[in-house]
């Protein structure tokens, strides 16, 4: 039986708005704290061009720790396999900026996903591009097939001026001699790719090549192998949420990535993407709708991988 997507989304949508919205926005990012904490927007894109809305799907948001998927794709692409000798691919268990882990496993980050993981992306961005930022911007437009897709220069700086954590993140990887360029050079990347800005929308259409086997299905651009993309998958769904990520594929069943702006991309391999924003976040750092919306949606959709 044919499922009436866009009656499912809308029926959550409206349930899940109804009730009380728990969480809180980020307040260590000043920039992002300034958010209306009600704004509430998911788009759905399929791969047969299919794509409605709901809510405050074409409004602009902070996409953040989503951006980590792209500048990973992109690195996996050029490096293959000898990626993972700089980071691995275990789920960490921890807080998305934890340092605990670090030491113990010799300055390796656990996964791309937690940030000492990106901050290692990122240090790599710096070794194989000549300007890392607009090559990662431009390859984001491209997949979205959108040249309205911009860093945020003001919420860069924010995260810069508040970057501690991570700076020292940053200097105890070096030390191991997992970081080779300046760390400030690093920081200041890995702040800007956090920046960018995206709708639920261009969300949407820009992952849709991870759910149709490393292609674009706009043009048939192949991103990644099919092979690559599989390993991409399996990442975010066990990685893909800080700690949360066991919750969200044992109440979700669908890889997908979420981000402390609010944003949270869910991938159903062969069918669609679908993207819900909703600003205040839970305990774990995750959208409290986006979690409850994309919950039930599978309910009702009795769609997963599992």
């Amino acid at each position: 039986m044919k499922l009436d997507y866009q009656n499912i989304i809308s029926k959550v949508y409206t349930d899940i708005i109804a009730k009380e919205n728990f969480g809180k926005v980020p307040s260590y990012i000043p920039e992002l704290a300034c958010i209306d904490d009600n704004r509430f927007g998911i788009n759905f894109t399929d791969l047969k061009h299919n794509s409605f809305g709901i809510g405050d799907f074409e409004e602009k948001f902070s996409i953040q720790s989503i951006s980590k998927v792209f500048a990973l794709s992109f690195v996996y692409e050029k490096l293959d396999e000898k990626l993972w000798k700089r980071v691995d691919v275990e789920p960490s268990g921890s807080a998305f900026n934890s340092l605990v882990q670090l030491e113990a496993d010799c300055g390796i980050p656990r996964n791309p996903f937690i940030n000492a993981g990106a901050l290692v992306i990122c240090d790599i961005l710096l070794e194989i591009c000549n300007n890392p930022k607009q090559e990662l911007i431009q390859f984001i437009r491209d997949l979205t097939g959108d040249q309205q897709i911009f860093f945020n220069e003001k919420v860069a700086a924010s995260e810069l001026q508040n970057s501690f954590r991570n700076a020292a993140m940053c200097n105890f990887m070096k030390s191991f001699g997992n970081i080779k360029s300046q760390p400030d050079a690093v920081i200041e990347l890995y702040c800007h790719l956090c920046s960018i800005e995206m709708t639920c929308k261009q969300l949407s259409m820009s992952f849709l090549y991870l759910a149709n086997l490393g292609k674009t299905p706009s043009n048939d651009l192949q991103i990644l192998s099919s092979s690559k993309a599989k390993r991409l998958n399996a990442i975010l769904l066990t990685c893909g949420f800080y700690d949360e990520s066991g919750e969200f594929s044992f109440r979700v069943g669908l890889p997908g990535k979420s981000g402390v702006g609010g944003g949270i991309v869910a991938i159903y391999p062969q069918h669609y993407c679908i993207t819900v924003w909703s600003p205040k976040l839970n305990e774990k750092g995750n959208s409290y709708r986006g979690m409850k919306f994309l919950e039930e949606f599978t309910t009702q959709t009795g769609e997963s991988i599992f």
